[in-house]
């Protein structure tokens, strides 16, 4: 059944989480908190707080976290609905009405499980028979006890288009065919067979334990190695992680939530101990999947193959979270040794030996970095600004402006460390009688009019004032901004005065450096007519700050595009060559997308 958000939304606010928690354990006041001895592990000392006003329980030793709906469904092992249904007449609110079509698609679900629990039972059924003797041999050779692959419902299907089918006939062939067991050919004049057949079988389970696919290993030669259930109205490979139902809770008492490949490096460590371990269901993590591997853990650990393919998953899944970066919400990374997967590490050395490996994850801007860093040459101005404009496509890609900007500020220190731009220790400034100046800009960013790179005085101006309106921001963007070139020694002084009040005040609030640069006797830049969202009165100030630094960036990538374009220019004319013509178009075409890009973040609305 489907709920309208807002009755959920106000059925948690009518209820106090102390007073459901309060019925298990006992509460002990702390402040505007209560805090017990966790009911999800075993504790001597009290982690485990409960915050009324924020509507929340929180465990900070083994990281169990929720509303009372959630409480009920983990602590107490209640269905949802019962849950809310409990909730709701102890809070005097009606349950809406069941949607009829929400009724019907329930109901149709709950018939196709009957059917894959079923098959799942019958596989099992055909691995302890005389059939099965192949598929023991393959699970005693990969060193899987009998209570492994009971906890497992490991299972076989037989080499036979049609012993399933037969088998489970009392559900008939649409249920068959809808759940993923049988495949109904576009021929009419040939019959559903069986989808699985001579493969090991695999359940996929879902958060509540209820087997809703299968993945099937072939035994013997041929392809696919894998065999995945289709999308059916249970499955959503995107949406699942295979083994969450199990790694729950061994994700809560290991402070921690391990992703690998496959199925059977799952099962290879839960064998040696580490339950707390999850694997997609076939392809690269979704934006569902992170989002389900984040409630159990801010930064769950990616450990693929070393292999390329690892190595190609491993990045498609920091790619994919950077947009839903958050201070508590990354990923990190470990990389196994080439030719080994996380089943042979454990065979070979124990669990120590994979818990050593995970000791030190590497962090995701760390691992990015290296990817962007290590993905081809960087001899020339092309290839080196390259590199730069895929890391800041990076850091505009994090939807969270404070982390955008410190993901911006760790690449370009490390862009400048390998490039041999260091930065001094003072954030590339030097204090001197306490007043603070710019470094010596960069010869090439210097020497570059702005007329050559397609940006006007009016340009810089709406800039100056947006950090005068906005002057906090100068202590990440300050050492970029003293970079950039300026039109005339009028907007030079600005920047002048705007840098040195900004780095020399104890404090700056939003909106101080306009008065303080008329205090320094200085000419304040007047409100530009441009549209840019952080030159206008009443815009919202985190889009303003997060544009501010874009137009920064914008400009400054201008000049380094223009320099590229000069080099790649000159190479083609030296070479004529195919590769030098595709380099000097591939810099064109970046040049138009800046400036279209500079041109939108002037015409906001």
């Amino acid at each position: 059944m489907s709920l309208p958000p807002s009755f959920l939304d106000e059925l948690r606010a009518r209820t106090r989480v102390s007073a459901v928690v309060g019925t298990d354990v006992k509460l002990i006041r702390a402040g505007k908190e209560f805090k017990a001895c966790c009911p999800f592990h075993d504790e001597k000392t009290p982690s485990f707080y409960v915050n009324d006003q924020k509507g929340f329980y929180h465990c900070f030793g083994c990281g169990a976290h929720g509303d009372a709906i959630s409480y009920l469904v983990d602590g107490r092992g209640m269905g949802f609905m019962d849950a809310v249904k409990e909730l709701a007449g102890k809070a005097g609110m009606d349950v809406p009405a069941p949607d009829p079509r929400a009724k019907e698609r329930a109901e149709k679900r709950a018939g196709l499980v009957d059917v894959t629990e079923a098959a799942a039972d019958w596989f099992e059924e055909q691995l302890s028979g005389i059939e099965g003797g192949a598929a023991r041999s393959y699970l005693e050779k990969r060193g899987l006890d009998a209570r492994t692959i009971k906890k497992f419902r490991l299972g076989l299907a037989p080499d036979d288009r049609g012993k399933l089918k037969r088998a489970l006939d009392r559900f008939g062939v649409p249920k068959l065919v809808e759940s993923g067991m049988l495949i109904d050919p576009e021929d009419p004049t040939r019959e559903p067979y069986d989808r699985f057949r001579g493969r090991l079988m695999i359940p996929i389970r879902d958060p509540r334990g209820r087997v809703i696919a299968f993945g099937g290993r072939i035994l013997g030669d041929g392809e696919p190695k894998y065999l995945n259930s289709p999308e059916t109205p249970l499955f959503d490979k995107g949406r699942q992680l295979y083994n969450l139902d199990l790694a729950q809770a061994a994700a809560r008492k290991a402070d921690r939530i391990i992703v690998v490949e496959g199925y059977m490096d799952v099962i290879g460590l839960d064998r040696a101990g580490i339950g707390e371990a999850v694997a997609p269901l076939g392809t690269a993590l979704t934006e569902d999947q992170l989002r389900l591997l984040w409630r159990l853990s801010p930064s769950p650990i990616l450990c693929f193959d070393g292999d390329a393919a690892g190595q190609r998953a491993a990045i498609r899944a920091a790619e994919r979270a950077l947009p839903q970066l958050g201070p508590e919400q990354s990923l990190s990374f470990v990389e196994l040794p080439q030719g080994q997967d996380p089943d042979d590490i454990v065979r070979d050395g124990g669990p120590d030996a994979f818990n050593r490996l995970l000791e030190e994850p590497e962090p995701l801007a760390a691992r990015l970095w290296r990817h962007e860093a290590g993905a081809g040459p960087l001899d020339t101005p092309e290839q080196r600004a390259g590199l730069k404009q895929r890391l800041l496509d990076h850091s505009r890609s994090i939807q969270n402006p404070s982390l955008s900007q410190l993901y911006r500020e760790d690449w370009l220190a490390r862009f400048d460390a390998l490039t041999g731009r260091q930065r001094s220790s003072g954030g590339g400034w030097t204090q001197r009688k306490g007043r603070w100046v710019p470094p010596s800009p960069p010869v090439g960013d210097a020497a570059r009019s702005l007329s050559q790179i397609g940006v006007d005085a009016p340009t810089i101006e709406a800039l100056l004032y947006g950090y005068a309106r906005f002057p906090a921001r100068l202590a990440h963007d300050g050492e970029l901004l003293a970079r950039l070139p300026m039109p005339d020694r009028r907007l030079a002084g600005l920047r002048e005065k705007l840098l040195d009040a900004a780095f020399s005040a104890e404090s700056l609030d939003k909106g101080d450096g306009l008065p303080i640069l008329a205090n320094e006797g200085a000419d304040s830049p007047s409100r530009p007519v441009m549209g840019f969202s952080f030159t206008r009165p009443g815009s919202d100030p985190e889009t303003a700050e997060r544009d501010l630094a874009a137009t920064l960036d914008a400009i400054l990538a201008s000049a380094e595009i223009e320099t590229a374009l000069e080099a790649a220019t000159k190479r083609l004319e030296q070479e004529l060559s195919d590769e030098a013509y595709a380099e000097q178009q591939r810099l064109h075409r970046l040049r138009d997308e800046n400036r279209e890009r500079l041109a939108a973040l002037a015409s906001v609305e």
